[in-house]
């Protein structure tokens, strides 16, 4: 059946933090969520589609959980105890209870103190959003047997330190919320500018980490919390102008701007108003800021470029990174011209920081090719070619390429 399909690529993670609540187990409400969707196949495609499919779902993973721990308490007493205390549970009133509260109840249990930061964000983005293992260490520039590893140790330590499985209380939250913050937005990312892969977008994952950055704000209407949000909304009002009708890249000077989304352009621009109004901000409601004067221009040439430097500069004070500083450069040479660029990222690239970054040779690669400097503009491309992981990044790479007579990468 289809709808199985869909409902695997659109529920299941719901499915899994449900499964967790009641089985109190990561290892065991995956396995639950799997024999779950085993038997919806078997059985659906002749008793029909049920009502609430996730209850059915919730509630055959955890009927199969039971009924493991059964099989298995034949070799270890102490699982029968566990199916005793699981099975005694009254079934839950799944129309009557808010099943989308246990997501959040998930990343904060996988954002829990006691776990290193980086295996918070990691395991958060593997169970909370089901990112591949490959896909998350790429956005933390390790290999996948490192991430895998510290997932793995993350889990146990939930279950040996018996880490609760909860929202913390109002007095906790704030001390809570910056590795949730940066969880949310590294989820955003991977949505709006995909990792790898032929899409340069991931629509699904973009809407999630709104989805959650609503239901966080509602539950504390923090400052920088209002900021990313507004950073994720802002950045997103121009998805459908990102590419064009063949899904090639279009780069945001050549986007047109019809076509971006004006009701998410005034959310976040409102947002970041009371953000900053507030003065306690942070780097999330800087970079939102810097985005909102993107989308308030009516065209790449009318942008306050000055403006956007100045926020640069905050940002850089406020969270140093050479990423901000190759961002920076970039509207340095859109207000300063593009030898005032090219310096810039090139003191970048002798640090050595971003040498593998596709984006800094790109950048260079532009500036060159502005200033007449054609060998270097090839040599920049082929370089950012080589690095390059998505698809369609690829493709725009190699016609810049083309259109200077350069080959590419073999």
């Amino acid at each position: 059946m289809a709808e199985i399909d869909i409902l695997y690529r659109t529920q299941s993670r719901r499915v899994l933090a449900t499964l967790i609540r009641l089985l109190g187990d990561f290892e065991l409400a995956e396995e639950a969520l799997h024999d779950a969707f085993i038997a919806a196949v078997q059985q659906w495609p002749h008793d029909g589609l049920p009502s609430n499919p996730r209850a059915w779902l919730v509630s055959a993973g955890r009927f199969k959980a039971i009924d493991g721990l059964r099989r298995r308490a034949r070799f270890d007493a102490s699982l029968s105890l566990l199916a005793d205390q699981l099975d005694g549970r009254d079934e839950p009133e799944w129309e009557r209870e808010d099943l989308e509260d246990d997501r959040l109840r998930l990343i904060f249990t996988c954002c829990h103190p006691a776990l290193p930061g980086d295996a918070q964000v990691a395991l958060t983005l593997r169970e909370v959003c089901d990112l591949k293992t490959e896909e998350i260490a790429r956005a933390f520039l390790a290999s996948p047997s490192t991430i895998a590893q510290r997932i793995v140790r993350a889990k146990q330590k939930i279950r040996d330190a018996r880490i609760p499985y909860r929202v913390p209380t109002r007095e906790e939250l704030p001390a809570r919320l910056d590795n949730v913050l940066r969880v949310i937005y590294l989820v955003f990312n991977e949505g709006y500018s995909a990792s790898s892969g032929s899409e340069l977008t991931r629509a699904d994952l973009s809407a999630e980490a709104v989805r959650l950055g609503r239901l966080l704000l509602e539950l504390l209407p923090d400052p920088e919390l209002m900021g990313l949000l507004a950073l994720m909304l802002l950045h997103d009002s121009r998805r459908a102008a990102r590419t064009d009708e063949a899904g090639e890249l279009v780069r945001l000077d050549e986007q047109d701007r019809s076509r971006w989304n004006q009701s998410q352009i005034a959310e976040g621009a409102a947002l970041v108003r009371r953000a900053l109004a507030s003065r306690r901000f942070g780097p999330y409601t800087v970079q939102a800021a810097i985005v909102a004067v993107h989308a308030e221009a009516a065209s790449s040439a009318e942008t306050d470029w000055a403006q956007i430097v100045g926020l640069y500069d905050l940002l850089l004070r406020i969270s140093p990174s050479p990423v901000i500083e190759l961002n920076r450069a970039v509207a340095l040479a859109m207000r300063d011209g593009a030898t005032v660029g090219l310096a810039a990222i090139d003191r970048l690239l002798a640090r050595g920081e971003l040498r593998d970054y596709h984006l800094l040779h790109a950048g260079r690669a532009d500036f060159c090719r502005q200033l007449g400097r054609l060998d270097e503009a090839r040599e920049a491309y082929r370089t950012a070619l080589a690095l390059a992981q998505l698809d369609p990044e690829k493709r725009f790479l190699q016609q810049r390429l083309d259109e200077l007579g350069g080959a590419g990468v073999s």
